[in-house]
């Protein structure tokens, strides 16, 4: 055990870093000891192939560069990466054999973490060692025991999807359900980067339990992406007073006001950034500029222009108050809407809307 041989832990330091994995889980503390024997176990150590397609490397880097919190050592010395592209020292053949070892000699064995969109149109515009994303793809999802789409890309396609998407980018969602491969087993952790805490509270739910965790349809675990972000945000207080950033740079984003008018997907955006926080937990998103929702599907064709309101929920009655904001051609969900409309409807009540020079304009769309 490498790195607990390289940063010892106290028995008390470890089982308080179970408890912090059980807290972030969601599984409640009662669960520590189950946790701790599944960390305890290395002979049961999965062997782990990462994957990388079309993509930036943020996600490796988002990981890599962690430095909190320190249990996150403690997981990653408690799978075996067998196979990187972007850290393994081998190259060449010795790396594809690496890969054959795992994937084709432990089929149903390993974990497989993908990076990156699977070009399907061009399929030759995604290669490594010769072979296509497409062939890779097809492959290693068949054989892993687990799936894990770490970022946007993987997700959902991210910018690489973009209309008109050349490359017939696809995210492993898609290309799984497409390719006939059981979806059951895939988890997506579609921020952008990944969080490395997301990362960490997937792996040790599956060394503990042996499943995936509850997950909504885009099988995002709800534990980080079962509420949104406009719920848990620091500024949600000035939302609801009707408290807006009208330009960015101005004295009221100095006021930490909410940035709702300048286009913040917040209130559309399924994910806890605000509560796991990034860069060793020391800001998020909206501590330095607006959420752009990255965390969902199709964010970079429907949530544009991200420096515009998004459109709502028309808010009815109170002597004909309507709140009209600049629209983009897109709507949200119903739910969304309604929560928009909930939020903007005490605001019009209490006569707080009239200090914004635009009207907010909310539509209600069915899904």
């Amino acid at each position: 055990m490498r790195l607990l041989t390289e940063r010892p832990l106290s028995r008390r330091d470890f089982l308080k870093a179970c408890g912090t994995l059980a807290a972030l889980m969601g599984v409640g503390q009662s669960a520590v000891p189950r946790i701790a024997r599944a960390l305890e176990d290395a002979a049961a150590r999965p062997p782990v192939v990462w994957l990388d397609f079309q993509e930036c490397l943020g996600c490796t880097e988002s990981m890599t560069k962690s430095r909190y919190p320190d249990f996150l050592n403690v997981v990653l010395d408690m799978i075996s990466l067998e196979y990187s592209e972007a850290l393994m020292a081998g190259a060449g053949r010795q790396a594809e054999k690496n890969y054959a070892d795992t994937v084709v000699g432990q089929p149903g064995k390993y974990v497989l973490v993908v990076e990156g969109s699977v070009a399907t149109k061009i399929p030759n515009a995604m290669t490594v060692g010769g072979r296509t994303s497409v062939d890779i793809a097809k492959e290693a999802l068949t054989a892993a025991v687990l799936v894990v789409a770490v970022g946007n890309c993987a997700s959902f396609g991210n910018v690489q999807a973009a209309y008109p998407n050349p490359t017939g980018a696809m995210g492993m969602l898609a290309f799984m359900e497409q390719e006939g491969i059981d979806t059951g087993k895939l988890i997506q952790l579609p921020t952008c980067p990944v969080n490395p805490v997301h990362i960490t509270t997937t792996i040790s739910y599956f060394l503990t339990y042996g499943k995936v965790p509850p997950m909504d349809q885009w099988h995002r675990p709800l534990v980080h992406f079962g509420r949104k972000i406009h719920d848990e945000c620091p500024r949600r207080a000035h939302f609801d007073e009707g408290r807006f950033v009208e330009v960015l740079g101005s004295a009221e984003e100095d006021e930490r006001l909410c940035l709702y008018k300048v286009g913040c997907r917040g209130p559309h955006t399924y994910a806890d950034c605000a509560t796991v926080l990034w860069n060793n937990r020391a800001n998020w998103c909206i501590g330095s500029g607006q959420c752009i929702g990255c965390a969902e599907k199709d964010f970079w064709d429907e949530l544009v222009d991200f420096y515009r309101p998004m459109p709502g929920v028309a808010v009815p009655g109170f002597g004909g108050i309507r709140a009209d904001a600049d629209t983009i051609g897109i709507g949200l969900a119903a739910a969304t809407g309604v929560a928009i409309a909930a939020h903007l409807a005490v605001s019009a009540a209490k006569g707080r809307l009239g200090r914004n020079e635009d009207q907010v304009v909310i539509e209600e769309k069915e899904e």
